[in-house]
């Protein structure tokens, strides 16, 4: 039986609630009042709008429907809806009650019914699903396109698009941290005796040429196809999702330039490097197609190690810098800089299932 991905995508899930509930996770203090004071306020509050109402609906729909869908496919029936209602609930009972002690949050009952409502509205769409046959066709599905042990390669696939919704040096570069690592590290150790310890260099970064911005891009866009040739079972299946991952990175990255410099500009990034780097990448995708799985996890590897130390010998541009500190001021479409940390932390988490997977005594059947 195959493991359902809904369990570490409730997860995940729940650690994003937690994360947009309390950043940016300054300026802790008592604020001298009943931490439950807010249950008892006059419903509707004096300030709302119909965006709150729908953004805390739609934010907990998706947590109630994973994790009913988890336990629908562990063989809870009946009691799924009720106990992820449930969770769902207590979940939001405990952002609202911690939001106390932030000065820049407001606890409110009404954002604690309507996130309760819309994960009552998430887990009766996974009934739904479940009921009408829909979830054992997925199921269906993907024991004819993957391998057994796919829950791991399945999720980070699932997470590669939201890490595209930031803006990116590179187009598809995900993983270039060290620089702003080094210096946020430097900052954090000054006046310390551990500055020293930092292995910071004196060597200039470099700019990326056109041919390793070529190159960047190229990997960029192998990197997740050789993730899906690890867990897919035959050649025409490859090339379908080969062909899906470049449609879908072309069309978040114009998303990501929508929502940063605004319609006028979603296909900026398509530089002449770019265009042919993407060519090139599905192309080399397509000759890969009949590579056994162990051996695209062999080469996914080497192609990580060489995307990660590509972009991170180049720095980021001054004119990028500042677009991305203003971006960063929190837009609640990029979930306050959730998406930043999943390009950051992406290829990373890639590298370790990837690794995982390689030592391995045998492949998955």
């Amino acid at each position: 039986m195959h493991k359902t991905t809904a369990w570490p995508l409730s997860l995940l899930y729940a650690a994003l609630i937690v994360f947009a509930s309390l950043f940016p996770f300054d300026g802790w203090r008592t604020q001298g009042m009943d931490p439950l004071v807010f249950l008892f306020a006059k419903i509707p509050p004096p300030y709302w709008t119909w965006f709150d109402v729908n953004t805390n609906i739609a934010g907990y729909a998706p947590f109630g429907f994973l994790l009913a869908l988890a336990l629908l496919r562990t063989g809870s029936g009946r009691s799924a809806v009720p106990v992820a209602f449930a969770v769902g609930t207590l979940l939001s009972l405990t952002m609202e009650f911690t939001q106390i002690y932030l000065p820049r949050r407001v606890p409110s009952n009404m954002d604690l019914a309507l996130n309760s409502a819309g994960t009552l509205v998430g887990a009766l769409v996974a009934a739904l699903l479940e009921k009408m046959g829909a979830i054992s066709r997925w199921s269906r599905f993907r024991e004819r396109w993957f391998v057994r042990h796919s829950r791991g390669a399945l999720v980070l696939l699932a997470m590669w698009p939201v890490a595209l919704l930031f803006p990116l040096p590179v187009p598809l570069g995900l993983g270039q941290v060290w620089e702003r690592l080094e210096m946020a590290l430097t900052e954090w150790l000054t006046d310390t005796p551990f500055l020293e310890w930092l292995p910071v260099t004196d060597d200039v970064l470099e700019a990326l040429s056109q041919g390793r911005e070529l190159i960047a891009v190229l990997l960029g866009l192998l990197i997740p196809c050789l993730l899906g040739y690890c867990i897919i079972r035959d050649k025409g299946r490859r090339v379908i999702f080969s062909l899906a991952v470049t449609a879908v990175g072309v069309s978040v990255t114009a998303l990501t330039f929508v929502l940063s410099y605004g319609p006028a500009h979603a296909w900026e990034w398509q530089s002449v490097p770019t265009r042919v780097g993407l060519g090139l990448g599905l192309v080399v995708a397509l000759l890969l197609v009949a590579v056994p799985r162990r051996a695209c996890a062999a080469l996914l590897l080497l192609a990580l190690m060489l995307h990660m130390n590509l972009l991170n010998q180049a720095p980021t541009s001054a004119y990028f810098a500042q677009t991305l500190q203003a971006w960063e001021q929190g837009r609640f479409i990029r979930f306050y800089g959730v998406a930043q940390w999943l390009g950051w932390l992406w290829p990373y988490a890639t590298l370790v299932y990837v690794v995982m997977k390689l030592s391995r005594r045998r492949d998955d059947a």
